[in-house]
């Protein structure tokens, strides 16, 4: 849910207009709008550079990931590895433009743990992974950039860890 929406339906169920504070906190988050559109621009236009260069400082990090045995051991494993990144790189640039990150948590954090362990995931690999993500897009950023996405990627990273 955007921060917009929360403000409405929070206003809304206790049947009143929006605070002053709220107006305010709407008002700081929409000065911040066109810098992340430009932070989800870039991340998306550099989605297969960013996970390519993550998933090289993983396994340089852990080969054991990629070695006989490793849970992206083959070519069809590793796919499905780069997959999910780029789809957790997605889902933090939706937490980005909807400030807020409850989608995140929704689409991206709910059932991952049980998914993972169920298909003998090391979440604390999934963590690293995440790290490198974070490491690489924060990169691609300036400071101010960086400083406004970061706690999106921590959110994730602390989810899978």
């Amino acid at each position: 849910m955007s921060v917009v929406s929360q403000v409405l339906l929070q206003a809304d169920d206790e049947l009143r207009y929006p605070s002053a504070g709220e107006l305010s906190n709407l008002s700081e988050f929409f000065k911040t709008g066109a810098m992340r559109m430009e932070i989800a621009t870039t991340l998306s236009e550099n989605e297969k550079k960013i996970v390519d260069q993550a998933s090289n400082q993983l396994w340089k990090k852990r080969p054991d990931f990629i070695s006989p045995g490793g849970n992206a051991y083959g070519s069809r494993e590793r796919a499905q590895c780069l997959r999910d990144y780029g789809w957790y790189l997605r889902l933090v640039t939706y937490g980005l433009l909807a400030g807020d990150k409850e989608p995140i948590e929704s689409i991206g954090l709910i059932g991952a743990r049980e998914m993972y362990n169920s298909l003998g995931v090391p979440m604390p690999g999934m963590a690293e992974a995440m790290r490198c993500l974070k490491d690489v897009s924060l990169s691609l950023l300036s400071d101010e950039e960086a400083a406004e996405i970061a706690p999106y990627f921590d959110f994730l990273i602390q989810g899978m860890s």
